[in-house]
């Protein structure tokens, strides 16, 4: 038992550091004081009613999802193809291409802000909701391409070979066999990338514009003018709904299976 007790203390430990945020958050968004503090003065649903009634709130949430939604399906429908292409019949130059499908993951996503708005909206006059889209499409497509070109990797050639041989087509081939031996590989790519869309902040700050706004940069804006506890309500409303969706994904999906 004694040689138990430690590691137990240090996993308790790590739970408090990186559950404890989210706890404080959380009690704060219940606030009824005029000031965001903990422990709150009072407990009150005042704030959770404020920002569900916040008309700016709810159509940067929109945007947020709809670019969200977008983007990540694009980039899958972007990246699937080319990963099965790397996977299957690798190009020369292979290794330099992995490392430029990988840059967007290492360069500062300040830099690519900024590149697009200078050489893509300034440059081609662009509207706002377009640079976002393109913006968020660039960031998520090399997440879509890593993770599912890790699967098609594990994958098997001679299962896909054994299905030509049997009178299928390519297409009929990566519909009827390939597809569902890597639909894991393709969940966990589209809420990796929704999610990373969904709370993108440096690339978002550069590409948002007069009238179209995503949640992270409405919650920066609020903050810089005020210190009322809206953001942690806010944020609490954030964490049910990621958990909603979480747990509808998986009543239609069961993506535990897969994951």
């Amino acid at each position: 038992m004694k040689q138990g007790l430690f590691p137990r203390l240090v996993l308790w430990a790590v739970m408090l550091f990186l559950l404890g945020p989210f706890v404080i958050v959380f009690l704060a968004g219940f606030s009824g004081g005029e000031t965001l503090a903990f422990p709150p003065p009072s407990y009150s649903l005042r704030w959770i009613v404020a920002v569900l009634q916040a008309g700016e709130f709810r159509q940067a949430f929109g945007t947020s999802l709809e670019i969200g939604l977008l983007a990540t399906v694009i980039a899958l429908l972007l990246g699937v193809p080319v990963a099965y292409a790397m996977s299957r019949t690798p190009p020369p130059g292979m290794a330099v291409i992995k490392q430029v499908l990988t840059s967007p993951l290492i360069i500062p996503a300040m830099l690519v802000g900024l590149g697009l708005l200078r050489h893509f909206v300034l440059l081609v006059d662009a509207p706002v909701f377009l640079g976002l889209l393109v913006g968020h499409v660039g960031l998520l497509t090399p997440y879509a391409v890593r993770v599912v070109y890790s699967s098609l990797a594990n994958l098997r050639v001679d299962i896909e070979e054994a299905a030509i041989t049997l009178g299928a087509t390519r297409a009929q081939t990566f519909g009827l066999v390939v597809l569902p031996n890597i639909r894991g590989a393709v969940i966990a790519a589209f809420f990796l990338a929704f999610v990373t869309s969904f709370n993108q902040v440096p690339v978002s700050l550069f590409l948002t514009g007069p009238g179209i706004s995503t949640l992270p940069i409405e919650m920066l804006g609020h903050m810089e003018n005020s210190f009322d506890p809206s953001i942690a309500a806010l944020s609490t409303l954030l964490v049910l709904f990621t958990m909603a969706f979480v747990l509808l994904t998986e009543k239609l999906l069961g993506i535990s299976k897969y994951m």
